[in-house]
């Protein structure tokens, strides 16, 4: 009975010795991360794509392309059809420096023939000159001025029709315009962009691979922060508050833990069946709610580790 006894003793001693660095927290769970699955955004033939797992990537990095050419010709073939416009629209000045100059010539000989008529009513009054000569001057000035009527309004006429024409043409390379910008997103979206910094989970698709729109190329999340996904019962809402700052723990093994400090950013307002991997601080609790929790990853925590809380 004795050696009973001293058996016994030892254990509850033993015991004791392990509780001592057991730390008593209030609820337990998993960590994780927003992951984000990278996808093509455009079909064709993977020519670029040097990702490994474990990358760490920036945000808005060029990550990989998917083969664009035939594209890239359909752009070219639309270019070359705006070139095309552009021949065959009409440049209003030669034909209407030719008629400024035929104006110009008009001018002059009007202004020639008003310092004549001038001259010969001079003549007239003096009987140096006869009336037949000033009446035709005045027949050859009335000739003119209606050939410079006539100069300006083809002037007017041609800048109208050739404005007209120009304006035909080119309501046909707005369209083209439009489609060749359309072409151009295609073409982008062959340029593989990383949306988000973080560390590259899984690779899902190699250089030289085909592939289509929509299909998984990577999974990448950012590891710096985590999310301890915690459970707590009903009882314990009342302890929890968007925004508190609380005390996370991960086990280092031989009864040791890592703290770390973390803050409540969402808890659920719905219940649900206490998961079978999560531990509550009362057992006989059948619904619990989800919390999560932001935690500053120091590089030791890893994507599935279990974590303690306390509030």
């Amino acid at each position: 009975m004795r050696k009973l006894s001293f058996w016994g003793i030892g254990i509850v001693v033993l015991s004791a010795a392990c509780n001592q660095h057991k730390i008593v927290t209030d609820a337990s769970g998993v960590f994780e991360s927003d992951e984000v699955i990278v996808s093509a955004e455009q079909s064709g033939k993977i020519i670029l794509f040097p990702v490994q797992e474990g990358d760490t990537l920036g945000k808005g990095l060029k990550v990989g392309s998917i083969d664009m050419s035939n594209t890239v010709l359909q752009k070219q073939q639309v270019e070359a059809t705006i070139g095309a416009l552009r021949d065959k629209t009409t440049n209003p000045q030669p034909q209407r420096e030719l008629v400024q100059r035929q104006l110009a010539v008009q001018e002059s000989q009007l202004a020639q023939q008003l310092r004549e008529k001038t001259r010969t009513e001079n003549l007239l009054k003096a009987d140096a000159a006869t009336q037949k000569q000033l009446d035709d001057i005045n027949s050859a000035i009335d000739q003119l001025q209606k050939q410079i009527a006539v100069s300006k309004q083809q002037i007017a006429l041609d800048n109208s029709n050739i404005a007209t024409q120009n304006r035909t043409v080119y309501s046909e390379q707005a369209p083209l315009e439009k489609s060749a910008a359309q072409i151009q997103d295609q073409i982008d979206k062959g340029q593989i962009i990383n949306p988000i910094k973080g560390t590259v989970l899984t690779k899902y698709a190699l250089q030289g691979e085909m592939t289509t729109m929509g299909k998984a190329l990577y999974k990448i999340a950012n590891l710096d922060t985590l999310i301890l996904r915690a459970y707590v019962t009903g009882s314990q809402l009342t302890q929890v508050k968007l925004g508190q700052a609380v005390k996370v723990y991960s086990d280092e093994g031989a009864d040791q833990y890592r703290e770390y400090p973390g803050q409540v950013y969402w808890i659920s307002d719905k219940s649900e069946f206490t998961p079978k991997t999560i531990q509550t601080r009362d057992e006989r609790a059948n619904l619990v709610y989800a919390v999560k929790i932001h935690v500053k990853n120091d590089g030791y925590l890893k994507l599935g580790m279990y974590g303690e809380v306390k509030f």
